[in-house]
C-alpha cells in the first residue's frame, strides 16, 4: 500500500518557530470599562496568548488617567501612570493604543496622534467617531493604521465584525435595534411598575444603569451615534449627524405606554436603518409602537438586540448586555487581538474604512408610518372635530380616537386625547400638527410615537 505523507507549505514551520512577543497596550482611561480591560488580559493573559497561536502576549505598558492617587480596580505599577495623553502615545513601549476616555476633543486628539504615529488604534467612543469619524477614517487611510470600535456598539455584542465581516458578501437591507439600555429599562419600569418617566429615571441612576447626567440616554443621541456607526458600516460612506433625525423618550407618559399595550404594542425607544429602493439611507432614533408578538417586544432591562436583514443571509437577531464593565471590556478586547494579528502578521489594514465618497440620506419628512399622535387639550364639545378637520384637509387618515378620564379627576378641564393615524409621510404629518397646535383647545405640542411594521 502507497502511503502519502502532507508536508506541511512552505514557510508554515518558520511560523510557528516565531517566538512569542509581547505587544504593549497604552490604555487611554482607567475608569469603568478601562478597569475591565486591564483585569480581562491580567485574567485571560495565557488564554489570549494561546488563541492567537502562541505568538502574542498583550500587556498594559502606560495607563492614561486624571488622577493616579483614585484607587481603582486594576493594579498597575505606578511607572505605568500617566497624567499626560502624549507620553502616552509616544511611549516606545506601546504598539497599540486604547481610547476609552469619552468626550471629542482630547480623545481625538489621542486617536489622531496614535494614527500619525502609525499605532493602530481601539475604541469605544461612538460620539468620536459618529461626529468625527470622516477626520479619523481619512487619518487611517492615509497612514495605513486601523481603527477597531466594536465596543463603540451594544456593549458585549458583536455586532460591528459581524455588519463588517459575516456580511460582507450581503446586501444590508436594513438594520433595526434597541441599542440603550438606559431607556430600555425606563421604559419597561413605567410600563411593569406605573412609575413616571422621572421616577423610573431616578431608579436607573440609583442601580448604576443610568449616569448622573443622563441626556444622552434619554434625548437618544447614545442610540443614534450608534446607528449612525451602523449605517456607516453597511452602505460605506460617513453621515451627517445633523440629518439625522433623533428623538428620546423624555416625553413618554404611563398613559402612552398603557394605550400601547391596549392596541397589542409596546413602547422602545427604536433605532432604525434602511435601505430604499434607489438606494439612498434611512436613519433615524425615535420611541416608537412595535407589536408583541416582534422579538425586539421581548428584549428587557438593560439588554440590546439589534436585528439585520440581509438580502442572501435573511433575519438574523443579536442579543445581549449593551452595556457594562465586562460586556463592554469583551469587545475592546476582541479588538486588541485583532489589532495584535495584524501586527504580528500584516496583510494590509484591517480595520475600517469607508469605500463610498458619499451616498444619499432620506430626508426623515419623507419617511412613512403609522403614529399615535396625543394632544393636552381643553375638554370642551366640538375638539375632536376640529382636530379631525385640520387632519382631513391635510389627507391624514384617523383609524381611531381616544379620550382617556382620569377616574382620579372625572371633571378636568384639560385631558389627554388620542389619535391613530394612518401612515402618512413624517413631514405632511408635522405640519398638520404645528397647524393644529395654534387651535385655542390644544395646550402644548403634541406628542408623536411611530407605529412601526417590522
Amino acid at each position: 500500500m502507497t502511503r502519502f505523507a502532507l508536508s506541511p507549505p512552505a514557510g508554515r514551520d518558520e511560523a510557528r518557530r516565531v517566538k512569542c512577543s509581547t505587544l504593549g497596550i497604552g490604555l487611554a482611561g482607567l475608569g469603568t470599562v478601562g478597569s475591565g480591560v486591564v483585569l480581562a488580559l491580567q485574567r485571560n493573559s495565557d488564554l489570549i496568548t494561546d488563541r492567537t497561536g502562541g505568538t502574542v502576549r498583550l500587556k498594559v505598558a502606560k495607563a492614561l488617567v486624571r488622577n493616579p492617587a483614585k484607587a481603582r480596580a486594576a493594579d498597575l505599577p505606578a511607572d505605568a501612570i500617566t497624567t499626560d495623553w502624549q507620553e502616552l502615545v509616544a511611549d516606545p513601549a506601546v504598539d497599540i493604543v486604547v481610547e476609552l476616555i469619552g468626550g471629542t476633543d482630547t480623545a481625538f486628539d489621542i486617536v489622531a496622534a496614535a494614527l500619525k504615529a502609525g499605532k493602530p488604534v481601539v475604541t469605544g467612543n461612538k460620539a468620536l467617531l459618529a461626529e468625527r469619524g470622516t477626520e479619523l477614517f481619512a487619518l487611517s487611510k492615509e497612514h495605513d493604521t486601523p481603527i477597531h470600535f466594536e465596543a463603540a456598539v451594544a456593549g458585549g455584542i458583536p455586532i460591528i465584525k459581524t455588519v463588517q465581516e459575516s456580511f460582507v458578501g450581503n446586501r444590508i437591507l436594513s438594520m433595526t435595534g434597541i441599542i440603550n439600555g438606559t431607556s430600555n429599562y425606563i421604559l419597561e419600569r413605567m410600563a411593569n411598575a406605573g412609575l413616571e418617566f422621572s421616577e423610573a429615571l431616578k431608579e436607573a441612576q440609583d442601580l448604576g444603569y443610568a449616569e448622573a447626567d443622563p441626556a444622552l440616554d434619554v434625548n437618544g443621541w447614545d442610540a443614534a451615534h450608534k446607528a449612525i456607526l451602523l449605517a456607516t458600516l453597511a452602505y460605506g460612506f460617513s453621515i451627517d449627524p445633523t440629518k439625522v433625525y433623533v428623538a428620546g423618550i423624555e416625553q413618554v407618559r404611563p398613559i402612552d405606554i398603557e394605550f400601547a399595550t391596549r392596541l397589542g404594542y409596546v413602547v422602545k425607544l427604536l433605532a432604525v436603518v434602511r435601505e430604499h429602493d434607489d438606494g439612498s439611507i434611512e436613519v433615524r432614533v425615535q420611541p416608537s409602537f412595535i407589536p408583541k408578538s416582534h422579538i425586539l417586544a421581548s428584549v428587557h432591562g438593560v439588554f440590546n438586540a439589534v436585528a439585520v436583514h440581509g438580502d442572501a443571509a435573511g433575519e438574523s437577531l443579536f442579543y445581549g448586555s449593551g452595556a457594562g464593565q465586562d460586556p463592554t471590556a469583551s469587545s475592546a478586547v476582541a479588538d486588541l487581538v485583532e489589532a495584535a494579528r495584524s501586527l504580528r502578521q500584516p496583510d494590509g489594514h484591517r480595520g475600517f474604512l469607508p469605500y463610498k465618497e458619499a451616498g444619499a440620506l432620506v430626508p426623515v419628512e419623507e419617511t412613512t408610518t403609522a403614529y399615535y399622535v396625543r394632544f393636552d387639550v381643553t375638554d370642551r364639545p366640538g375638539v375632536v372635530a376640529e382636530i379631525a378637520a385640520k387632519l382631513a384637509a391635510a389627507g391624514i387618515g384617523i383609524s381611531g380616537t381616544h379620550s382617556p378620564v382620569n377616574p382620579e379627576t372625572p371633571d378636568a378641564d384639560f385631558v389627554d386625547m388620542v389619535f391613530q393615524l394612518h401612515s402618512c409621510p413624517f413631514g405632511l404629518l408635522q405640519e398638520t400638527l404645528t397647524e393644529i397646535e395654534g387651535l385655542d383647545c390644544v395646550n402644548s405640542s403634541p406628542v408623536v410615537f411611530r407605529i412601526e411594521k417590522l
